[in-house]
């Protein structure tokens, strides 16, 4: 299975600069991730769009991250997109208002902790976003914390620290 992988930053992809002792997007750690995953039958293609906190990201880059996902759903069997929680829904949204036609699974995800952090949920949201863009029908949804949900009506629940469907 060919999977595209598109990465944008995010906190999942922070690392710690002992310089100026704060995290920010300054290289991607998706590559030492993905090296620690038993991946049979997969081929992942990874595309490097950005690499930014979702708080930084403008109306253009939501739209560029949106058009190259519907893009690679047309090549590939699935698509994963790395991206910042923040505003991941509005990334979201925008595939499916830009009329672009979704031929596979695209399947968001994120981490609301660096994968740097000990205490870390961004090996198990890379991974269920990897399982999930194999088993879904094509469509956009995010895969975090152990559930998949579908866009429309996905909203990130502050004080829950994950992702739920609006009622």
């Amino acid at each position: 299975m060919k999977i595209a992988l598109i990465s944008t930053g995010g906190t999942i992809e922070k690392t710690y600069d002992e310089l100026s002792g704060v995290l920010n997007n300054q290289v991607s750690v998706l590559d030492l991730m993905l090296a620690t995953l038993d991946l049979r039958g997969v081929e992942i293609e990874r595309l490097r769009l950005m690499n930014k906190d979702s708080l930084e990201m403008s109306e253009e880059d939501h739209a560029l991250i949106a058009a190259t996902a519907c893009r690679a759903s047309q090549t590939h069997e699935g698509v994963v997109v790395v991206h910042g929680t923040d505003r991941l829904t509005k990334t979201g949204d925008k595939m499916l208002e830009i009329g672009e036609p979704i031929e596979s699974a695209i399947v968001l995800t994120g981490a609301m902790r660096p994968y740097e952090l000990r205490n870390t949920d961004a090996m198990q949201n890379l991974t269920e976003a990897l399982i999930a863009v194999q088993l879904c029908s094509p469509g956009v949804y995010v895969a975090m914390h152990n559930k998949v949900l579908a866009f429309p009506g996905v909203v990130k629940d502050r004080d829950l620290g994950t992702f739920v469907k609006s009622s």
